[in-house]
């Protein structure tokens, strides 16, 4: 496939296809030859191996109880948000509307991102990285700022994060051994966690993709959409109704048999690359199965994904209003500035207000998480509130701009977009 396509875009290069006006046709079977090649099977995978021998599975401790409402970062946590929050200015802003057009992350802008050490705050010491206790909060703090640059893009550096955070948190020595590794080096795998389906009103509890038990271990079937990098990831951690008694989560390789990816542009999250992936009986080992098939760590995975999401909300919510703010106060109307306006003004506060419960609640939530305390309650509200007001907030923003908030010179359009996947998407993100 490599070399047809060589020899077709070579041919596609040449000045005589515009002579005989064979130029749209030709691009027509570049562009067919490439689809139909992204749709076969998923990115080659580097092989995955046990590099040291544990004997017992790596995992953070839960962090120290606060014993009171204070959810103020400490010292090392606003070293890394201010680190982010610089990466996300300089490097996500300026190349956000190109990746959100070619529906892809630019591959030099992803190994900035794993440069910048995403994947290590979670990873224990033990293991090669940098963590020393449970931190969701951090988590937090760090997918709010990359989406104050772009949600789109802090989603397809954030990918890799969710599955290593899953390896961490549920994952068996054996599983560890194997693919953690690969996630504290300097050559990052693309990865993805999949639980989302192609259907209307999806439950993430009653799942279509199926796993049976098999004398070797298993076989899934079934496909998954809305993944992030799937054309480029080498490892999935994929949810399945395991034998039609619950959902459960399996470490997926690309090269497996079976596996097949393709391209799936939304409206939003463009630059993501969001591909489906397909399962066509893919057999796995006995040891592909996370966290023993437990409905409580399944149920923990959505709601680690949930106050993830609602970090990014919080982050481009943040975006919207720190755009609308000077552009409010800048553009003159009937011989004012707009913001003179209390129609515009109380929409602008009410952002403000809306954004700082947002906010609260995402923070409660994940501080209670890494806590080791109930947090089902709080992930619940913070996922209700940001759906909904994360989704107002990009209209009003689109709306306080007048016409420009219609086209793409301004970045509030692609916000709004990208706001609207938050009561939607599954999985994909974990803190």
């Amino acid at each position: 496939m490599g070399s047809a396509l060589a020899v077709l875009n070579r041919l596609a290069g040449t000045a005589v296809l515009d002579r005989f006006g064979l130029r749209k046709p030709v691009e027509r079977g570049v562009y067919g030859a490439t689809r139909t090649g992204f749709g076969a099977v998923g990115a080659a995978s580097r092989t995955f191996a046990a590099t040291q021998r544990l004997t017992k599975p790596q995992r953070l401790p839960a962090a120290a109880d606060r014993g009171q409402f204070d959810l103020t970062p400490d010292d090392e946590q606003q070293l890394i948000r201010s680190t982010v929050v610089e990466f996300a200015a300089e490097q996500l802003r300026p190349l956000a509307a190109e990746a959100d057009t070619a529906c892809t992350a630019p591959a030099g802008l992803l190994a900035k991102a794993t440069e910048l050490g995403v994947t290590l705050v979670g990873v224990p010491e033990q293991l090669g990285g940098l963590g020393t206790e449970r931190s969701a909060v951090t988590g937090v703090l760090v997918a709010e700022a990359m989406a104050h640059g772009d949600m789109g893009l802090a989603v397809a550096c954030l990918a890799p994060s969710a599955v290593s955070t899953a390896l961490v948190l549920w994952g068996d020595e054996q599983q560890q051994a194997t693919y953690l590794p690969a996630f504290v080096g300097d050559d990052v795998p693309a990865a993805a966690l999949a639980v989302q389906e192609p259907r209307a009103l999806f439950d993430p509890f009653t799942l279509h993709t199926k796993a049976y038990r098999t004398a070797g271990g298993f076989v899934l079937d079934g496909v998954k959409s809305l993944v992030p990098r799937a054309a480029q990831a080498e490892l999935f951690i994929v949810a399945a109704d395991l034998d039609g008694r619950g959902p459960a989560l399996f470490v997926v390789e690309s090269s497996t048999a079976g596996v097949g990816v393709e391209s799936e542009p939304a409206m939003g999250l463009r630059a993501a690359g969001m591909g489906r992936l397909r399962l066509d009986q893919v057999a796995l080992p006995a040891t592909a199965l996370l966290g023993e098939g437990s409905s409580a760590v399944y149920a923990e995975c959505v709601r680690l994904s949930r106050i993830a999401w609602c970090a990014l909300a919080v982050g481009t919510a943040q975006a919207v209003l720190d755009y609308v703010i000077p552009y409010v106060n800048d553009r003159v109307a009937f011989g004012e500035p707009v913001s003179h306006r209390q129609g515009v003004a109380f929409k602008v506060a009410d952002i403000g207000i809306e954004l700082e419960g947002m906010r609260l609640l995402t923070y409660r939530a994940a501080s209670r998480a890494e806590q080791g305390k109930s947090y089902a309650r709080e992930a619940g509200l913070a996922r209700r509130l940001c759906a909904e007001k994360g989704m107002l907030i990009g209209n009003d923003g689109v709306q306080l701009l007048g016409g420009h908030g219609f086209v793409k010179e301004h970045p509030v359009e692609r916000w709004y977009r990208d706001l609207r996947a938050i009561g939607l998407v599954e999985g994909s993100v974990l803190v």
